[in-house]
């Protein structure tokens, strides 16, 4: 069973957030990383539960080398309104995050592949990145995945009666 952290000042969703799910659901913030294998668990299980998602960046380049960039695709392909088909693109096969993969998924999705590749560089996807990131680290988080419910921070893989009670 997960064991909460403690209170977690962690922004609230605002406009600029990728949320998703019933708005009159309980909210649950997730910070992870795309080529986490636990947070792709985390996903699936999230994906099974009646909750509104906010989903925020935490690449951990120590530990994962290609989150960066996969963070970076999802960013750009949100950029044309397909955010959260390119999420579930990295998290469905995180074996393959590299730059001919990534052009695949952004063709796949119907992007324009051309502005994809260049908004993915850009400084408004890199400042959004960072943005997450930033405000996971101001916010207490130390790993990936972790989720935040309540204003209490849950580290590691959400156990079903945990994301049972957040229902």
């Amino acid at each position: 069973m997960n064991q909460p952290l403690g209170s977690a000042p962690l922004p609230a969703p605002g406009p600029e957030d990728h949320v998703r799910g019933p708005s009159k659901a309980k909210l649950v913030i997730v910070y992870a990383d795309y080529e986490c294998p636990f947070c792709a668990v985390t996903e699936l299980r999230l994906a099974e539960c009646e909750v509104q998602i906010c989903f925020r960046h935490f690449p951990i380049r120590s530990k994962h080398p290609r989150a960066w960039a996969a963070a970076q695709a999802a960013e750009a392909a949100g950029l044309q309104g397909r955010f959260w088909e390119m999420h579930e693109a990295l998290f469905a096969d995180q074996g393959r995050l590299e730059d001919p993969h990534l052009w695949a998924r952004a063709e796949a999705l119907g992007l324009d592949v051309e502005r994809f590749d260049t908004e993915r560089r850009s400084p408004a996807v890199i400042s959004r990145i960072k943005r997450d990131f930033s405000s996971g680290i101001r916010g207490g988080i130390a790993t990936t995945p972790t989720v935040a419910i309540d204003g209490r921070l849950y580290p590691g893989i959400p156990s079903p009666q945990l994301l049972a009670d957040a229902q």
